[in-house]
């Protein structure tokens, strides 16, 4: 019983981009008038789908590091202090753009649904993916 549910806990190696891969999906779905996505409920989703690829890029990076999946972060301030004491030591950039991400994709895309210009979004989804590689890596 306890390896079944020790495998289910394991963070799989790839699952960040397996996330923002379904962000892009539900905007390429998304009808565009203009320069803004029409509905801004699936707009809404892909950024909070981003936003979970954020994390299991970090997720995945700690675990490499040596973390158990129980000693995963929860909140958003214990991902801020496990960028620092376990990512950062090599790059003090990685929590300024974690800081970044969360501000665009989950307070002003999914959270308050303010992100709907459609070069706007392509963007975060740019930085998404660039941060997902940085932290991977």
């Amino acid at each position: 019983m306890q390896k079944r549910q020790a495998k289910r806990q394991i963070i799989k190696e790839g699952e960040a981009i397996r996330y923002l891969e379904n962000a892009r999906e539900i905007l390429r779905n998304t009808q565009i008038e203009g320069n803004n996505y029409m509905d801004r409920k699936p707009i809404r989703e892909a950024f909070g789908t981003a936003y979970l690829a954020v994390l299991e890029a970090i997720n995945e990076a700690l675990i490499k590091k040596g973390l158990t999946p129980k000693q995963l972060p929860k909140k958003v301030e214990t991902y801020r202090i496990a960028l620092q004491d376990h990512l950062s030591v090599k790059n003090g950039k990685l929590l300024k753009e974690f800081n970044s991400l969360y501000d665009a994709l989950h307070i002003a895309g999914y959270y308050q649904g303010l992100l709907y210009e459609v070069h706007l979004v392509k963007e975060a989804m740019k930085a998404t993916e660039r941060f997902i590689k940085k932290v991977t890596a």
